[in-house]
C-alpha cells in the first residue's frame, strides 16, 4: 500500500512500485496521463500569520478634578469627541465666590503694600536729613518685604481659584469615542469617583497586539533596525475580508517562558472604524520579499525517503526524471524551489503518484495511443 506524504504527494518507494507495473506506471504497459506546470520566477512574500487582539492606543477615564453637583452633560453615549471638548459642567457658583474672595484679598494686600512703600520712601528722605532713626527705616523696609510676600501668596491663591473654576468645565483629555454614561445630572461628583463620568477610548489610530515566535524575532529585529516599514493586514475571523492595513509598531523586550513567544504590536489608522477594542483578528505581517524566486505549484513538490523532489518532464521524449530539490518559502498555492530547478522547466503536478524515474507519460492534449492485439505494444496512429 502506498502512503502519500504531506501535500498529497506519493513517496519515492510508492512511485517506483507503481512504475514497475508497466512501462509508464499502469498495469498492462499503459502510459500515465499527467498534468504539468512550468517553473517560473516570481516574488515570494515572507509573512507571519498570527492571532491578534485589538487594543486602544489610549483609554482615559474622565473624572472631575473638583467636587460639586453635576449641572449639565454635553455628550451623547457613543459620541466621537475631540481632546479639549467640554463633556460636562459642575455647578460653578461656589468656585465663583472663592475666586472673588481671593481677588479681594489680593487687592487689599496690594493696597497695604503700596502704602508701606510710600512710607518707606518718606523714612529714607528723613534719614538723609538725620531726622529719623535708622531702626525705623529698617523696620519699614522689612514690612514692605513682608507685604510683597503676602501679595505673591494672594496671587497664587487667585490662580488656584481660577483653576478650580475652570475645572468645573470637565473636558475630554483625548480624542476618541465616549462609552456609556455612568452618572446623571444632579449627582454629586468628585475626583475620588472610581468610575468617573465616562470612559473615552481612542479608535484612530488603534493597535493590534500579537505574538511572534522566538525563532522569528532575530529576522524581525534585523528588518526593524534596517529601517524597513513592515506592512501589516488585519483580517476578519474567516481570513477572507481585509479589515484594515497598517504597519509594524513595536516589539516587547522579553520572551514569554510559557509560550516561547514575544509580544508585538502593529498600528492601524482605522479611518473606517472597522477595528474595535478587544476584537480578535487574524494578522498578517510581511517581513520581507524574496525577489525572482523559482516557484512551482505546491502539488508539484513531493517528499520521499531521501527528501524533497519533483518530476521534470522531457517534452520531446515524453518521459519524466526524478530530480531532488530544496524547498523554500511557500504561499497558498506556490512554493519556492531554492535549488535543483531552473525557470522554464516543466514539472508534473497531477498523476505523479503513479510515476517512477524515466517513466513515459502522456499529456492531456496528446493523441491517444492504440495497442496491437499480439504483444500489447502500442503504436501511436
Amino acid at each position: 500500500m502506498t502512503h502519500p506524504a504531506a501535500g498529497g504527494a506519493g513517496n519515492v518507494t510508492g512511485a517506483a512500485r507503481a512504475g514497475a507495473q508497466g512501462g509508464g506506471g499502469r498495469p498492462g504497459g499503459g502510459v500515465t496521463t499527467v498534468g504539468v506546470a512550468t517553473a517560473e520566477k516570481a516574488d515570494i512574500p515572507v509573512v507571519l500569520d498570527a492571532l491578534g487582539t485589538v487594543t486602544a492606543a489610549a483609554t482615559a477615564t474622565v473624572r472631575p478634578q473638583v467636587s460639586g453637583v453635576l449641572q449639565k452633560i454635553h455628550f451623547s453615549e457613543g459620541q466621537l469627541v475631540k481632546a479639549g471638548q467640554v463633556l460636562a459642567t459642575i455647578d460653578p457658583r461656589a468656585f465663583d465666590m472663592a475666586l472673588l474672595q481671593s481677588l479681594g484679598q489680593r487687592q487689599r494686600d496690594e493696597a497695604q503694600l503700596e502704602s508701606a512703600k510710600v512710607t518707606l520712601a518718606r523714612f529714607r528722605t528723613l534719614l538723609t536729613q538725620d531726622s529719623i532713626a535708622r531702626q525705623e527705616v529698617d523696620t519699614q523696609a522689612a514690612l514692605v518685604k513682608q507685604l510683597e510676600g503676602t501679595v505673591m501668596t494672594d496671587r497664587a491663591a487667585e490662580g488656584i481659584a481660577r483653576l478650580n473654576l475652570s475645572h468645573t468645565q470637565v473636558k475630554a483629555p483625548i480624542t476618541g469615542r465616549v462609552g456609556l454614561r455612568v452618572v446623571d445630572m444632579g449627582n454629586l461628583v468628585g475626583s475620588g469617583d472610581a468610575n468617573g463620568i465616562a470612559v473615552i477610548t481612542q479608535l484612530s489610530p488603534i493597535d493590534v497586539e500579537f505574538a511572534v515566535p522566538q525563532d522569528q524575532v532575530p529576522v524581525l529585529q534585523a528588518r526593524v533596525q534596517a529601517g524597513a516599514a513592515l506592512p501589516a493586514v488585519a483580517f476578519d475571523r474567516t481570513r477572507t475580508t481585509s479589515l484594515a492595513t497598517g504597519k509594524f509598531a513595536a516589539l516587547d523586550n522579553q520572551v514569554d517562558v510559557q509560550t516561547g513567544t514575544v509580544r508585538a504590536k502593529a498600528r492601524f489608522a482605522n479611518a473606517n472604524g472597522a477595528l474595535f477594542p478587544s476584537q480578535f483578528v487574524n494578522l498578517r505581517l510581511e517581513i520581507r520579499t524574496i525577489k525572482d524566486a523559482v516557484v512551482v505549484p505546491v502539488t508539484a513538490l513531493r517528499h520521499g525517503s531521501t527528501g524533497d523532489f519533483v518530476y521534470v518532464l522531457n517534452a520531446r521524449e515524453r518521459t519524466v526524471a526524478l530530480r531532488p530539490v530544496t524547498r523554500g518559502q511557500a504561499t497558498v498555492d506556490k512554493i519556492e524551489v531554492a535549488t535543483g530547478l531552473r525557470p522554464g522547466e516543466q514539472v508534473i503536478t497531477e498523476g505523479a503518484d503513479r510515476l517512477k524515474d524515466g517513466a513515459k507519460v502522456t499529456l492531456p492534449g496528446d493523441k491517444p495511443a492504440r495497442y496491437s492485439r499480439r504483444g500489447g505494444e502500442g503504436a501511436a496512429q
